[in-house]
């Protein structure tokens, strides 16, 4: 199940809803957080009916674990490392056995490749699992003493299939103690529809435009068709990532949890290591945290470091090369940057730094599109001229018959709610009218994202699949 999705928007949400307030009526959260866990599963098990009990065996499992670092007085390291290696091995065996077997097979081993299919969601869920053990580790958080509250933190279906992975130390408090304001629920619908509005009516029509042209026959593409295809997959992995983030901190926000935000407008980038710092923060943090720093992060070693964290980013993204080679090919800028770029920033000018930033952002997603070696290698030098034609009439056609959805996509890129927000702070008037267009903006984004949804094929966020 996902959340762009009529079925969840008209039937899934509400009958959840409905639950909840019903159990808001006992005091306290327990009800609430039971009937949150019970919806959770259900929404899980809807698309993945067998591997929803890998989720509670890993929920279980890291219960336990937990449960030994807090009450341990020796051995807590132990426990903590019996823990990561069980994670890590749940991860691997999923995601990573049937890349290692088909290695080792071209290397001429004999090795039968397992056919596993990939539980969805299931990177997002191991590393706040690690984050919890960590977080008990280091005396950060209390260990969770009820299994069911911490099954809770790691099947909360806002967050559970494509993040953002949301630490563990970031709503402990909430998990027993949150309260909900009419503001929250107001700010919470309206996250949640601009990111509905996000995925469905530019995401989703934006990869007509990115298939259209990566999708096929490569070596009758122009130059200009490979630029169009790769500015449309550039933007439409901005708005169908960033929209499921917008849609799951949306819910939480209606649920009392506060979840930190996952994306702070990219593409207004001076530098890849600025893009990084605001595309999928929470997977950034991640790997700062609990593995470059410790390390040994800017202090020793720092190259490597970088080049590790960035190797280990390529995987996590999927068990393929080209993940590899992309985790690598930025790794190895934002490595460059601190002896180059960022050093002389205050002197080169701003467009230039954003010019230089976005196009080397632009070649990167065309190394993440490709799981094919042969098609990358084949679509690269189409992208760089070595084409038949420069341009024909599908190129002109896709610019000019959606002509809106690119103005709409690029001034989207840009952080319009910010502006706009300062506007009605400086007046009364101006708070009004900012309260009001909200209102319409909501309405106008559910009719049309509604209409678009009528009669629609199957419609996943990209980043379910890792």
């Amino acid at each position: 199940m996902v959340f762009a999705d009529l079925f969840f928007l008209f039937a899934f949400l509400p009958a959840f809803a409905i639950c909840y307030l019903l159990a808001g009526l006992a005091k306290g959260n327990g009800v609430k957080n039971g009937v949150l866990v019970a919806f959770s599963l259900l929404f899980y098990a809807w698309g993945e009916p067998l591997y929803v009990f890998l989720l509670i065996i890993c929920a279980l499992l890291n219960w336990l674990f937990g449960r030994g670092i807090d009450r341990a007085r020796r051995g807590r390291t132990a426990f903590l490392a019996a823990g990561l290696a069980c994670n890590l091995v749940i991860l691997g065996t999923f995601k990573y056995l049937g890349f290692f077997a088909d290695l080792l097979g071209r290397c001429g081993m004999s090795v039968s490749v397992p056919e596993i299919a990939l539980p969805i969601g299931i990177s997002f869920y191991t590393f706040q699992s690690i984050s919890y053990l960590v977080d008990v580790y280091r005396r950060e958080s209390p260990a969770q003493r009820r299994f069911g509250d911490l099954l809770l933190y790691i099947s909360m279906f806002p967050q559970l299939i494509a993040g953002p992975i949301v630490r563990y130390g970031t709503i402990a408090k909430e998990i027993h103690d949150r309260h909900v304001t009419w503001n929250d629920v107001a700010d919470g619908g309206f996250r949640f529809l601009v990111g509905l509005g996000k995925k469905v009516i530019l995401a989703n029509q934006l990869s007509e435009v990115s298939d259209q042209f990566l999708a096929g026959n490569l070596l009758e593409l122009s130059m200009a068709g490979a630029w169009v295809g790769l500015l449309a997959f550039t933007l439409q992995i901005y708005f169908d990532f960033s929209g499921y983030s917008d849609m799951a901190i949306g819910i939480g926000r209606c649920l009392g949890f506060h979840f930190r935000e996952n994306f702070d407008h990219p593409y207004c980038c001076n530098s890849i290591t600025d893009f990084w710092r605001r595309w999928h923060i929470s997977l950034g943090s991640f790997f700062r945290d609990y593995l470059y720093i410790p390390m040994g992060g800017n202090r020793r070693h720092q190259f490597f470091n970088i080049l590790v964290v960035w190797f280990l980013t390529g995987m996590w993204h999927g068990a393929s090369w080209n993940f590899i080679l992309w985790g690598l090919y930025f790794g190895l800028i934002v490595a460059l940057e601190k002896y180059t770029v960022l050093r002389i920033a205050g002197k080169v000018p701003g467009f230039l730094l954003h010019i230089y930033s976005l196009a080397l952002v632009v070649l990167g997603w065309g190394i993440f599109y490709f799981v094919d070696f042969g098609q990358m290698t084949t679509f690269f030098p189409v992208l760089f001229g070595k084409a038949e034609a420069f341009t024909d009439f599908t190129v002109r056609s896709a610019l000019t018959s959606r002509f809106w959805l690119w103005i709409a996509a690029l001034l989207c890129c840009l952080p319009l709610g910010r502006w706009l927000g300062r506007i009605g702070e400086k007046s009364l008037l101006g708070r009004d009218v900012l309260a009001v267009s909200k209102i319409v903006v909501a309405v106008a984004i559910l009719t049309v994202s509604v209409a678009l949804l009528v009669g629609a094929t199957n419609n996943p966020f990209i980043y379910t699949r890792f």
